[in-house]
Parts: structure tokens; C-alpha cells; sequence
């Protein structure tokens, strides 16, 4: 197989979807692999890091379109990406489709067959391979909500672990999954006094039994909710419901009686984000202000660190990107339903059920296809 991957055009991705690393292990399989020029670079991966790997360098990303069997990605393919797809085609990526149509009917109109990292699942019900990205997510949270409290960023002006006689900053995370746990933790260890928020009592108490006091836990009902997040400084959203539109937590209502200044950080903002008043930011430009609460929802996160971020993801991404190319996704689909879960489109019809009904389109199931 012949597996490409072109450089990412997102505003400010700096990751790369195959390390040299995962270039060798499929060259050494006997696969081709190409590289579209740069594409590792914002990384630290050169060209030729991947040519000493075995793969080529191809100067544009029409190139890699036009000659692969797959395409590897880190970020859902943009408007002028998806235009190249064709029929047959093997997309694996992130895709984040339930909150944005227009990437969905062209995926379906492309005829291609799609895999979304965010929906593959392992035996505990995880998701390998989106937990990467979740530890990064989860642990950068704390960091740029402390520097979007920062006064001249619009914020309150509060100092995350305070100081002898200032208390420290009040956290809030509603969600305690991945992402919240790494955030609960990175903000505890800056001094903050934060509270966890979820539904799951079993959860709740594999945090206070697992973390000891850390953070504190609170259950997420709606009351309480609203009274936590009224007196917090920052609230990390850190909510995922798997390849569905994020539920939103906080109205824009609720504002109004936040602290002014307060920070709200949208982890879910792939999924469409689970605050109300959220929209996708980017690095360049990443929070504004909504009823004198700032927002930051960077839709990319852990591109602001993408060695780190790549490295993780990459390691993996891997195993399942050999799977398909060794054997076709169709037979690795067949082989592992967890991989299955993964498959949201193919030739044209769209194939992930939460997806469907978050935009009202008719859904094939994916068992029957691989029949």
C-alpha cells in the first residue's frame, strides 16, 4: 500500500500525522510511504529524518492526494483537502464530524472510506487513540486558563496557587475522564483549590480513593454545578460523549453570574464545545470575552506543543495504521471491532450512528459493510 501524508494547513497545526519513526516500521513492512515536503518540520521531523526512514519526499500536497491508497492526518481534512479525496480512498485522522456538516456530506459525497481516531475504542472502553491528545488537552488546560486570568489578557488577575495571605485560584473541571484528571491534577499542583464535577459516582470515588485529596469531588447535577462554577475563577469544559456533539453545560445565562473576569476553557470545542457561548479559536488569536467572562477555545490544543503531541500520538496511531495497510481496512476492520468503531464513512454513506443523529442523516451500519 501506498500511504501518504501530506503537511497539516490548519491555522497554527504544527503536528504532523506520521512520525519517522512510523514511516520506517511501514517501509520495513513493505509499504510505500510519502512525505509531503516539511510536513514534520513545526515537529522538529526534517525531510531528511523521513528519507533516512525509506520514504519519499513529494513537493505538494496534490501530490500525496493524488498517488496514495491512505492518507494520514492528524486534523480533519480542511475545504481544499477534502476536494482531493476520491473514491476508495482510505482517510485515517481525527474528524470530529457531529458538530460540522459541511466536512460530513463532503466526506460522504467524496465516496471515500474514513476512519476517525476519536471513535476508535479498545476491550475498556476507552479511546486509545484519542487519550493521547486527552493527557496533552487535559494537562495544557490549567496553563493557558492561568494565562487568560492574567489582567492584561482580560482576565481577573488572580494568580493560580495565590500567595502567604491570597488565596489561590478556585478551579472548577466538569468532567473527571481523562482530560479532567490531568487538568484537575496540573491545576492542583499549581496551588489552585479545584473541584472535579461528574456524574458517575464510581468515578468520584476511584478520584478521592486514587488522588487522596488532591482536588476535591463534587457531583455534577445541575445545581451544584451552577453554584461551583458561580464562584470559580477558571472552569475547564473536559466533557466528552464519543463522536457526538458535546452537551452544554453552561448557558449563557450562567454568566452573569460568573465573577467578572472569570476563565472558561473549552477542551470539547472539537465536539462543538460544552459551553454555550463557545466558538473554535486558534492560537493566533485564541480567547474573547462573552458577558465579561473570557473564553479560550483553541480548537487544536496540543499543536501548541506538537513534538510532544506527535510523539504521543504516534505511537498510537501506529499499530492501527500498519493493521489497515497490511491488510486492507476492510479485513482489519472485520479482525478488530474496535477499529470498526472507528469507520464514520465509506463510499458514501455515513457509518457512525452518534454522527447522524446529531445532523439528521440516515446512518449504515458498519457490520454490514464489512460483510
Amino acid at each position: 500500500m501506498k500511504i501518504g501524508c501530506p503537511k497539516e494547513i490548519k491555522p497554527q497545526e504544527f503536528r504532523v500525522g506520521m512520525t519517522p519513526n512510523a514511516a520506517r516500521e511501514a517501509v520495513a513492512a513493505g509499504h510505500q510511504v510519502v512525505i509531503e515536503t516539511n510536513a514534520g518540520v513545526g515537529s522538529g521531523f526534517s525531510n531528511e529524518d523521513y528519507v533516512a526512514a525509506g520514504a519519499a519526499i513529494l513537493d505538494t500536497a496534490e501530490e500525496i492526494f493524488a498517488t496514495a491508497d491512505m492518507i494520514v492526518k492528524v486534523k480533519e481534512p480542511q475545504a481544499v483537502e477534502r476536494k482531493m479525496l476520491r473514491e476508495g480512498q482510505l482517510l485515517f485522522t481525527y474528524l470530529h464530524l457531529a458538530p460540522d456538516p459541511d466536512q460530513t456530506h463532503d466526506l460522504i459525497e467524496s465516496g471515500c472510506t474514513a476512519i476517525a481516531y476519536e471513535t476508535v475504542t479498545d476491550r475498556n472502553g476507552g479511546l486509545p487513540l484519542l487519550a493521547p491528545m486527552s493527557e496533552v488537552a487535559g494537562k495544557l488546560a490549567p496553563q493557558v486558563g492561568a494565562w487568560t486570568l492574567q489582567k492584561a489578557n482580560g482576565g481577573r488577575g488572580v494568580l493560580m496557587g495565590g500567595v502567604p495571605g491570597v488565596a489561590p485560584a478556585n478551579v472548577v473541571v466538569i468532567g473527571g475522564g481523562v482530560v479532567g484528571t490531568h487538568a484537575a491534577r496540573v491545576a492542583a499542583g499549581m496551588g489552585a483549590d479545584v473541584t472535579v464535577l461528574d456524574m458517575s459516582l464510581p468515578r468520584l470515588r476511584y478520584l478521592d480513593d486514587a488522588f487522596r485529596g488532591e482536588f476535591k469531588t463534587s457531583y455534577a447535577s445541575k445545581g451544584n454545578t451552577a453554584e461551583l462554577v458561580a464562584q470559580a475563577d477558571m472552569v475547564v469544559g473536559a466533557v466528552l460523549i464519543p463522536g457526538a456533539a458535546a452537551p452544554k453545560l453552561i448557558s449563557r445565562a450562567q454568566l452573569s453570574e460568573m465573577k467578572p473576569g472569570a476563565a472558561l476553557v473549552d477542551v470539547a470545542i472539537d465536539q462543538g464545545g460544552c459551553f454555550e457561548t463557545s466558538r473554535a479559536t486558534t492560537h493566533a488569536d485564541p480567547i474573547y470575552e462573552v458577558d465579561g467572562v473570557m473564553h479560550y477555545c483553541v480548537a487544536n490544543m496540543p499543536g501548541a506543543v506538537a513534538r510532544t503531541s506527535t510523539i504521543a500520538l504516534g505511537n498510537a496511531t501506529m499499530p492501527f495504521m500498519m493493521a489497515l495497510a497490511n491488510k486492507g481496512w476492510k479485513q482489519a476492520c472485520a479482525e478488530d471491532e474496535h477499529l470498526l468503531n472507528g469507520l464514520n464513512v465509506h463510499a458514501g454513506k455515513l457509518t457512525y450512528y452518534a454522527v447522524g443523529k446529531a445532523l439528521g442523516i440516515d446512518v449504515t451500519s458498519p457490520q454490514l459493510l464489512i460483510k
